[in-house]
């Protein structure tokens, strides 16, 4: 199995791998330097501050999800392993085909439970007397598309300094896809406490990017952020965090009001501030979706 980077925007889909049935998979690295910088390859370092953790190659540092092919003497079994604590949806494509099918037929979606795998597909050829050989590509969104979200009244997610939104619903800078259609964008100083605006699990954690910048197509996605999963399936972001600003680990359980996190100014960012959304998984796409607020004066009147 070869993986092959491919993903899109990280706060979206999670993981774009490829895979042959006639190549072996291999592992990344990631390791702290003296200066604390993190870094990533495809071999251990000699020597390194700090432990050495071995990663599975997919795409890039940061993918969630794993494709697996199993081989049993010419049937292929192909399984998704979701490293995160909450669930993710998978489709799973031929990117070249070559006599193979797939049952059941590709496309094939699957859910994938927290922590777990599932078996997305069977492989097999499609005329026994003729070789062949396939590629395929799984992609993999945060969520269950079976969630349905129930009304709640969240908190505002910051501590200590007055209110300000710098972009709220509709904004033109960056709340125009249906990720941030629903985002709000609350001015705050670097290192502002971060609080849970609702209780729930935490699914995905990213920390240690330290760069931030107005050009999308380097900075897009790539923001420090918390992700948290709540009961109703509903997962609220926290993005934009500065770097080892988080302070919950994936899987923990928060309530409401807990500090996460400290703000800060990573990735696509024109200035410091906390980018909030409560987004659910629409059927292999995230969604923002309108939430209501209460602040310190009552609940926020969000115009959009």
């Amino acid at each position: 199995m070869r993986a092959l980077a491919g993903s899109r925007s990280l706060l979206a889909a999670l993981a774009l791998l490829s895979a042959t049935v006639t190549a072996v998979a291999s592992e990344a690295y990631r390791w702290k330097d003296r200066a604390g910088i993190v870094h990533y390859g495809d071999h251990a370092p000699e020597s390194a501050d700090g432990r050495v953790q071995k990663i599975p190659l997919t795409t890039g540092p940061h993918a969630a999800v794993r494709l697996r092919i199993d081989d049993d003497d010419g049937h292929y079994s192909a399984w998704a392993e979701n490293a995160l604590a909450g669930p993710v949806e998978v489709m799973l494509r031929f990117r070249r085909n070559s006599n193979f099918t797939g049952q059941p037929a590709l496309p094939a979606r699957a859910i994938v439970p927290a922590n777990d795998s599932a078996l997305v597909a069977n492989l097999f050829t499609a005329d026994g007397t003729r070789p062949g050989d396939f590629e395929v590509e799984l992609e993999g969104v945060p969520g269950d598309p079976n969630a349905r979200p129930r009304p709640f009244e969240y908190l505002i997610p910051l501590q200590g300094q007055g209110l300000r939104v710098d972009q709220g619903f509709d904004g033109r800078f960056s709340h125009s896809d249906p990720q941030n259609r629903y985002a709000l964008d609350f001015a705050a100083d670097i290192g502002t406490p971060v609080m849970a605006a609702r209780g729930g699990v935490v699914m995905q954690v990213e920390s240690d990017f330290a760069q931030a910048g107005l050009s999308e197509e380097q900075y897009g996605g790539r923001a420090n952020f918390v992700r948290i999963v709540h009961d109703d399936g509903t997962m609220a972001l926290y993005a934009h965090l500065q770097p080892d600003g988080a302070l919950v680990g994936v899987g923990q359980k928060v309530r409401q009001g807990q500090q996460i996190g400290l703000s800060g100014n990573t990735g696509f960012t024109s200035g410091p501030h906390l980018h909030f959304a409560v987004q659910v998984n629409r059927g292999m796409r995230l969604e923002s979706i309108p939430f209501r607020m209460r602040g310190p004066q009552g609940v926020l009147q969000i115009a959009h």
